[in-house]
């Protein structure tokens, strides 16, 4: 039973499209996927829907935009199983809005360097709800000035490293807003990918803001350091998750859906965690009824 709980499709920067990506699951042989788009639940109930025409689960899900205040550093939280997602949708929309203006500066920036026209680079991304990198580098390949999505061109203009960069950072809401943003919908705080968002040192501060789980099986994280992740997790009794972080051709990673994922007691300990939670409350105000 174990799952792929974290996909993405064409509604942000993934290049499948919902049915596509739930058939390819099938044909992998996949139970249980969860759609995890950026700041985007469009795909949600429609992934639900085909899900089960295909007898394949499919989790409610998304990838929500964050800023830790106290580093600067970009931080991404998964969602899953809100009881009210149009709860996210004012988040969902703050955030989309911070990064069309960040993605609009580097577009612009781009047609000045090349000889590309926006309206071009906007093609690239039809079908998203948004405009990413990863479209401005769609325009690049098909215009013959890389043949890579995440090489040294990317490196160029999108590493904060390099002193031609013209990456703009949107700004999100902060880390513990979002959590509680999350937990006021009904859902389950998972946080994406800490070492790939280099935050595993923080893990400790966002389980004080309530965050549910840690991301362990993910391919930023090799063997090692899945291990101390799930000794961070059993110390502050966190939910651990995994996935692919499948985005079809623009893949940051050399990974197919499915070559990391949830483990089935992981994946069982998700699914009933909010029931657990529920009679835990219960007991305790049982509890403190009988005091």
């Amino acid at each position: 039973m174990s799952g792929d709980l974290h996909c993405h499709t064409r509604l942000s920067d993934g290049t499948l499209g919902i049915e596509d990506l739930i058939t390819f699951a099938k044909k992998k042989g996949l139970e249980t996927i969860a759609i995890t788009d950026h700041d985007c639940l469009a795909g949600t109930v429609r992934g639900k829907i085909i899900g089960a025409r295909q007898g394949i689960q499919v989790i409610p899900g998304v990838e929500l935009s964050s800023t830790d205040e106290d580093t600067g550093k970009a931080v991404h939280i998964l969602c899953y199983l809100a009881d009210s997602p149009d709860m996210l949708e004012g988040l969902c929309k703050r955030n989309s809005l911070a990064r069309k203006k960040a993605s609009h500066f580097m577009m612009l920036q781009t047609a000045k360097r090349y000889p590309i026209s926006t309206e071009f680079i906007i093609k690239c991304a039809t079908g998203s709800t948004n405009l990413y990198k990863k479209h401005i580098m769609q325009a690049l390949i098909e215009c013959g000035y890389t043949d890579s999505f995440n090489g040294e061109l990317y490196q160029e203009l999108f590493s904060k490293s390099s002193d031609n960069n013209i990456l703009v950072e949107a700004k999100y809401e902060n880390v513990k807003d979002v959590i509680d943003i999350i937990h006021t919908a009904g859902g389950i705080a998972i946080l994406a990918h800490p070492y790939a968002s280099d935050c595993v040192n923080e893990i400790s501060k966002y389980a004080e803001y309530g965050i549910d789980g840690i991301e362990v099986f993910h391919p930023s994280a090799d063997e090692e350091q899945q291990s101390n992740l799930k000794k961070i997790a059993s110390k502050h009794k966190l939910l651990m998750t995994g996935g692919s972080d499948f985005h079809g051709l623009y893949n940051t990673y050399k990974v197919s859906l499915g070559d990391y994922s949830t483990p089935d007691d992981c994946l069982h300990a998700l699914l009933t965690y909010k029931s657990k939670q529920k009679r835990l409350q219960k007991k305790l105000a049982q509890q403190t009824a009988n005091e």
